[in-house]
Parts: structure tokens; sequence; C-alpha cells
């Protein structure tokens, strides 16, 4: 027996699964629910319960995860039929590990609070490499009592955890980060392309800059795989293409000019038109080998 709380999983995605099975490894009851069958039953195989509905989930649980491609996913699925919001109880608490609108997450907040139901709208930053190896970055927002609650788990799945503040100020700080990835991976591109036609080594380029002020995540961990030929996911095109929806839309919402984040949109969703959508945001670098009609491995 254990007297740590059931932890509830929904979205076993590419993200999702891995942040699961951790949390599962250390020790919690786990209970999952995922649309498609397959993840829930590798992770039953490893000793957690399964669940038919986000509802079911909630009843079973004390901590209730998400994670979910977009905002209506998230709403559908906390506060719809069979959702969360119906199965859960006074004093449990939501965890929101999606990339959704601030907006989104003030509004499930506002609604599960009416449950007793505490909220955390908790992005994780670190692709797919992170939710393996349990070393996230987490970016919090909701009431701080909920926080320390959640805290020893989201310690069993990152490494950097940082309480922002109230309901949808883990989603603002997920939109600045965003920012900074699409800036580092289409700069990535662009450097790459330009050394590859100027006629120096893009290796070697790559890493002489790592070694000064250039140094950056994206460097250190994409450009190994790029120059491997792998631009397999990751964290896929398509989802960083709508994580930038949301940044421009709450940066309309707020009255804030994002130039250089707009022109980066632009890029993502040149991918998801050359059907690039499944591969890896830092594959961005194929829209510039295409612009510039160069190859970065030729």
């Amino acid at each position: 027996m254990t007297d740590k709380p059931t932890i509830g999983y929904i979205g076993l995605g590419l993200m999702g699964k891995p942040m699961a099975l951790n949390i599962l490894k250390s020790g919690y009851p786990v209970v999952v629910h995922n649309r498609s069958k397959e993840a829930v039953q590798d992770l039953v195989e490893q000793g957690a319960n399964a669940a038919n509905s986000p509802k079911e989930v909630a009843e079973q649980s004390d901590v209730i995860f998400t994670n979910l491609p977009d905002s209506p996913d998230v709403e559908m699925v906390a506060l719809g039929e069979n959702g969360i919001i119906e199965g859960a109880s006074a004093g449990n608490i939501f965890v929101d590990n999606s990339t959704i609108k601030p907006a989104s997450a003030r509004l499930i907040a506002e609604k599960l609070f009416e449950k007793d139901v505490s909220c955390l709208d908790a992005r994780v930053s670190g692709g797919d490499i992170g939710a393996i190896n349990g070393t996230l970055t987490i970016m919090v927002g909701g009431p701080e009592e909920a926080f320390q609650r959640v805290l020893p788990i989201f310690k069993v799945i990152g490494k950097s955890i940082t309480h922002i503040g109230e309901a949808g100020t883990g989603q603002i700080t997920k939109c600045a980060n965003q920012i900074m990835v699409a800036a580092q991976m289409v700069a990535m591109g662009e450097l790459l392309i330009l050394a590859k036609k100027a006629g120096a080594d893009p290796q070697k380029v790559a890493e002489a800059i790592k070694g000064g002020a250039a140094q950056c995540w994206s460097l250190d961990v994409k450009t190994p795989r790029l120059f491997d030929g792998n631009r397999q996911p990751g964290f896929k095109a398509y989802m960083q293409a709508k994580d930038l929806g949301i940044v421009m839309d709450t940066a309309k919402q707020y009255g804030v000019p994002l130039p250089s984040t707009a022109s980066n949109t632009q890029l993502f969703n040149s991918m998801l038109e050359l059907g690039m959508e499944n591969l890896d945001n830092s594959a961005v670098v194929g829209v510039i080998e295409m612009l510039a009609n160069a190859n970065l491995l030729d």
C-alpha cells in the first residue's frame, strides 16, 4: 500500500506518455485515459489502471493531469459531458500540461473552482527527451497551496519548476517560451544554410559559435540531429505552429506587436503547407533550404 495520492493522466501522446510513466515509476498509483488504447495498454502493463472517460479518471484520482493538443480539447475534457468536472470531488487538483490559450485556462479554473477543485496550468518545455528523462522545465499558474501540494509530483517529471502566479500565468509564460523557441529554430536554420551556401562547413560553424554569445539549447541539442539527417520529432512542427497561433492571438488581445514572431509564425505555417507538419520543429530549416535553393547535407 502507498500513502501517495492517486494520479490521473489524460492524454498519452509524445509527451504525456513518458511523463505519466515517470510518475508511475516513482511509486504513485496512476489512472490513465487516452483516445488511442495502445498507449493505455502499454501503461497498464507497467502497473497503471485504465479508465473509460475523463469523468472516471477524476472519480478515481486526487490529482488529475491532462496533456492534450489544443484549447478546445482541454475545455471538452475538463468541462464537457463525461468530463473531469462531472467526476471531480472537493479538494481535487486539476493540472493541465497542455499549451492552450490563457483565457481557456482561466475559464476552466473558474468553472472547477465552483466544485472546490483547484487548477494549475503547468506548461512544460524540453521536448520528448525532457519528458523521457524527467528533466522538463515546468511553468505553473494557479493557487500557491495547490502548487505546493503538487510540487513533489512536478519534481518527478521536471528539473526546473517555477510558480509564476495565478491562473493563466503558466500559459502566458509558455507563450513567452515559444517566442524564444521559434526564434532559435528559425535563426538556427538561417545560419546553417547561410554557412552552407557561402562555402563554410555548417557543422564547424555551429560548433564554433556554441562557445560564444550564440550558445543556446537549440544549437546544443538540435544541430547534432540535423547533421545526422534526423528531422523526426521531438516536438512536431504542427504543434509549434499551433502554439505560435496562441502567441499571436494573445498578443493581439493585449495590443502587443510581435514583428519577428509574426514572421516566424509564417515560416512554421509554411511547413504545414509543404507537408512537413509531423517533422520536428527544427526541420523549419527545410523551408529555408527551399527559399535558398540549398540543402544542408549536400
